[in-house]
């Protein structure tokens, strides 16, 4: 989950291997990061049925690639500048379980938590 999240259910889908910049990824990791980031992005669509999935890749915030997916309204949810500062960490945990119930549902048996 995003710690600074911009929306309820805002999460990070991010690979192990350390690479600063996303262009820089090998292509089956790149391939592999988006087909995570798809079902994942599906999960969180379940999960909280938002008027549309956003899915960023900025690059700012860390030197480590990751995808932000968001569940989201409107376009100013796709916006780093309005992330939330602080997030009660049930409210995240919360978020989480319902992710990783939707994971579960469609049988994806590597969910942990």
């Amino acid at each position: 989950m995003s710690i600074n999240p911009t929306a309820h259910g805002h999460l990070l889908v991010v690979p192990v291997e350390e690479i600063d910049h996303w262009v820089d990824a090998p292509a089956d990791l790149a391939a592999h990061l988006f087909a995570v980031a798809h079902v994942v992005g599906a999960a969180v669509h379940r999960a909280f049925r938002p008027v549309r999935v956003g899915m960023l890749i900025a690059g700012y915030e860390v030197p480590h690639t990751h995808v932000h997916i968001i569940p989201t309204t409107s376009m100013a949810q796709l916006s780093l500048a309005n992330a939330a500062a602080s997030v009660d960490p049930a409210e995240l945990e919360s978020a989480a379980e319902a992710i990783r119930g939707e994971l579960r549902a469609v049988g994806r048996t590597e969910v942990v938590g």
